[in-house]
């Protein structure tokens, strides 16, 4: 009896405890949502969502951020496309050819560290690495560093994803006679619910990220006009906001957060959509 209770006791404890963490983490965001849309919904207008910034944008005249929505638009679903075609193929080759081998634990290690790294230092890294090359800051350029920051985010998710199939389902399908490389073919289909999630999430991580970008990308008032040429950022445009003293201009700042905000909510929103519907049609 005192050991069934006190195991009640334990599960009452920890019950609570879960639901305290998740009511800190609901009210952090509610908080944040509050803070912003409250300073910055008096500044959001069609006019700023439609319009490139003017000549005296800066000081509180006409204008808008839609070079900055647009452009990381850009670099998001070019670093997400990207770092896709590099880690996709890597985790489906892990867990067919390689998956209790040493050098997939190495590699795992390596995504893992990757994932820690400030993406302040994947910025310098393409910075030092446009220097060498003699190259300026562009869309290319900022592509290439946000791709970085995601890549260990989105092969480790993937990879999880992964190993949540059925170790049944590479029996059935090599049993039946098809060879490893039709098994990967297999294995991405059953997969292909969490392969979108994770593209999903690494998509709202590479949108809301400044730091790669800000020696990379540069930025300009003008819309995106190719890969070579610099591209603005909402991260970056809310930092030259805050930056102003006019109370205006700090104002378009927490509307252009408000908004980035809103692509990322309704980014996780459409992650978490993809992985209950798509998901049912998979074999568990």
């Amino acid at each position: 009896m005192q050991r069934n209770q006190r195991r009640k006791l334990e599960e009452l404890f920890f019950t609570a405890l879960m639901r305290l963490c998740l009511a800190g983490a609901g009210l952090v965001l509610v908080l944040i949502l509050v803070i912003i849309a409250s300073r910055g919904i008096g500044a959001l207008s069609w006019e700023m969502l439609t319009q490139s910034p003017s000549g005296g944008f800066y000081t509180g005249q006409g204008g808008g951020i839609l070079n900055a929505i647009v452009g990381s638009l850009y670099l998001a679903t070019g670093a997400t496309l990207l770092a896709a075609v590099i880690a996709a193929p890597v985790v489906l080759y892990l867990h067919v050819y390689g998956s209790h081998s040493r050098s997939s634990q190495l590699l795992r290690l390596a995504l893992d560290v990757l994932w820690g790294i400030p993406s302040i230092v994947y910025g310098a890294f393409g910075f030092s690495l446009m220097v060498f090359l003699g190259l300026r800051a562009s869309l290319l350029a900022g592509i290439i560093a946000l791709t970085l920051v995601v890549i260990p985010i989105l092969a480790r998710t993937y990879d999880e994803v992964v190993a949540l199939a059925p170790r049944q389902l590479r029996e059935i399908t090599l049993a039946m006679g098809t060879t490893r490389a039709e098994y990967l073919g297999v294995l991405l289909r059953q997969t292909l619910p969490g392969l979108v999630t994770a593209l999903l999430l690494a998509f709202g991580r590479a949108i809301g990220d400044a730091a790669a970008v800000l020696f990379t990308a540069g930025y300009t008032d003008n819309m995106p006009n190719g890969l070579l040429r610099p591209v603005a950022s909402l991260p970056l445009a809310i930092f030259f906001q805050l930056s102003t003293p006019f109370p205006a201009v700090q104002a378009r700042a927490y509307a252009s957060a408000l908004v980035l905000t809103v692509i990322i909510l309704v980014v996780s929103i459409l992650a978490q959509w993809t992985l209950r519907h798509l998901g049912r049609h998979v074999i568990r």
